[in-house]
């Protein structure tokens, strides 16, 4: 589960983790007495208005304005909130801006310059070790940098075990060349940075940019949380920050039949039950001459009701010129899944694609029976070189 930026700030200002602060908006209005608020706090007239979206890249697309008055926080605002913002990262159709986040400028004149880096937390698999990723290069453009100047990520890996060393601390704010007051704040932002990424159960912390101001404190300017969903059961606060307004609606309908749902962009819908099965699957499609529409698993317990939410999630995609469900009776019988494919199909009513239907396992030879016998255009099949054939056949 993905966190917005205002989210993020507010987890790390909980770990002690300094923070550019800002207040949330949701009209012109807001964001005035935002500003007006922030003003009576730090004394600046200037001000920088985020677009809160789960995507990067939002100052590219127009998404990250500075205002230099309060009115003027009001007029981007305005702007700002309704907007389809399109990032890289977002695609062509973007997403609609419904808050925005106003901030306290953090790049004022002082004994020194302001700089931005990189850093980041995750779990670095091919180690088994946690890893901070961090570059002196931070900013919007992290991703040139990785491409054309390698040399400049650095990597401190972590065991976690005896968590994140003092002297690994030291070793990053050393490569970021800091040094002085602000060297010593790094020894203070990656131990607290550290302990939120264990406690949030992140899959990813990722901070860009991390400031050091003119007067050499060391901030969070930004802030993405991604969060991994199997631990959300004990991380009921971090649950209810869930906004379904930025997940695909697909697969919020999918979650509510315990129904693992990915998008894809081919022309084949599949359902079947096991992820390895369904990575078969489509590659067994992709060797019909077809592209996966989606990856739908619906786990061990295949029943009429979930069969038939999953063909109403597969049939709301207008590319799907064909559904192939392929599953294997292990713990679920195939008479009972064959009996759930017919009746959802007369749920549904007049289906407009042709259905292969490919059932092993237990009660294998039954389930076809009911699939041949059942009058409708609901195709049977044995082998994968059978079902691949009849994908073939629909397809052309």
């Amino acid at each position: 589960m993905n966190l917005h930026e205002y989210q993020g700030k507010s987890i790390l200002k909980s770990y002690n983790v300094h923070i550019q602060e800002g207040i949330l908006a949701e009209t012109p209005d807001q964001a005035i007495l935002a500003a007006e608020q922030l003003k009576e706090k730090y004394g600046s007239d200037f001000f920088v208005i985020k677009a809160q979206i789960h995507a990067g890249g939002r100052g590219k697309g127009g998404g990250v304005k500075l205002a230099r008055s309060v009115k003027e926080v009001g007029e981007i605002a305005d702007k700002i909130l309704g907007m389809q913002l399109v990032t890289p990262q977002t695609g062509s159709e973007g997403k609609r801006v419904r808050k925005v986040l106003v901030t306290q400028d953090v790049y004022y004149p002082g004994e020194s310059e302001t700089r931005e880096f990189y850093i980041s937390i995750l779990l670095d698999r091919n180690s088994g070790r946690y890893v901070v990723m961090y570059s002196p290069e931070g900013g919007m453009d992290i991703e040139a940098v990785a491409e054309k100047t390698p040399h400049l990520i650095f990597k401190e890996f972590i065991d976690p075990a005896v968590g994140l060393l003092p002297f690994q601390s030291r070793q990053i704010a050393f490569n970021l060349g800091l040094s002085g007051a602000a060297f010593k704040d790094m020894q203070k932002f990656m131990p607290g940075l550290y302990k939120a990424f264990l406690g949030t159960d992140a899959q990813l912390i990722e901070i860009n940019p991390v400031l050091k101001t003119s007067d050499n404190k060391i901030l969070a300017v930004d802030c993405k949380f991604s969060i991994d969903d199997s631990a959300l059961f004990r991380q009921p606060d971090i649950a209810s920050m869930r906004d379904i307004f930025e997940e695909d609606s697909t697969e919020i309908e999918a979650g509510k039949f315990n129904l693992n749902f990915i998008k894809l962009d081919g022309n084949v819908g599949c359902m079947v039950n096991g992820a390895g099965l369904a990575m078969a699957t489509m590659d067994l499609i992709k060797l019909s001459g077809g592209d996966p529409a989606n990856f739908l698993d619906v786990g061990g317990a295949a029943n009429a009701e979930t069969v038939e939410a999953g063909f109403r999630i597969i049939m709301r995609d207008p590319s799907v010129k064909a559904i192939l469900i392929n599953i294997f009776g292990g713990i679920v019988r195939c008479d009972r899944v064959a009996n759930g494919v017919v009746e959802a199909c007369k749920s549904i009513g007049d289906l407009s694609v042709p259905v292969i239907v490919r059932l092993q396992g237990t009660n294998a030879e039954e389930a076809k029976v009911i699939i041949d016998n059942s009058g409708l255009e609901v195709f049977s099949a044995i082998s994968f070189e059978d079902a691949a054939n009849r994908v073939k056949e629909v397809l052309n």
